[in-house]
């Protein structure tokens, strides 16, 4: 069975260019989020086996999103999706609970490699 997956940017070129990464490479994409307020509400209804999260987001960011989520699933997968230059930002997302980054633009070898090695742990 495909690993469902939540991709959450506010950005819809980045949203489509990842799922069309993710689709191409045998994942389900079952879920976009546009805010990380948006994120956390799909992560309830959904349950997906992963989570990528923009970092800078309006509205709720994606540290904040990823802390939520973890309050209620200690164990839910979230990637963090990084701009260059924004090192100190992935450190804090790391420290709260994030499994790995990837960074913008997206390299589609190293997405891959980041959400198999995730899913298969």
């Amino acid at each position: 069975m495909a690993k469902r997956i939540l991709i959450t940017d506010d950005a819809l070129f980045m949203r489509v260019t990842l799922k069309n990464i993710l689709t191409q490479n045998g994942f389900e994409v079952c879920g976009e989020a546009q805010n990380g307020a948006e994120a956390v509400k799909l992560y309830q209804e959904l349950k997906p086996d992963l989570v990528t999260m923009d970092i800078t987001m309006p509205e709720m960011d994606g540290i904040q999103a990823l802390k939520e989520i973890r309050k209620s699933d200690p164990n839910a997968n979230v990637v963090m999706c990084t701009a260059m230059g924004q090192k100190n930002m992935v450190v804090e997302a790391i420290q709260s609970g994030a499994k790995d980054f990837i960074v913008k633009p997206f390299q589609p070898e190293r997405v891959v490699d980041a959400l198999t090695k995730l899913l298969a742990a």
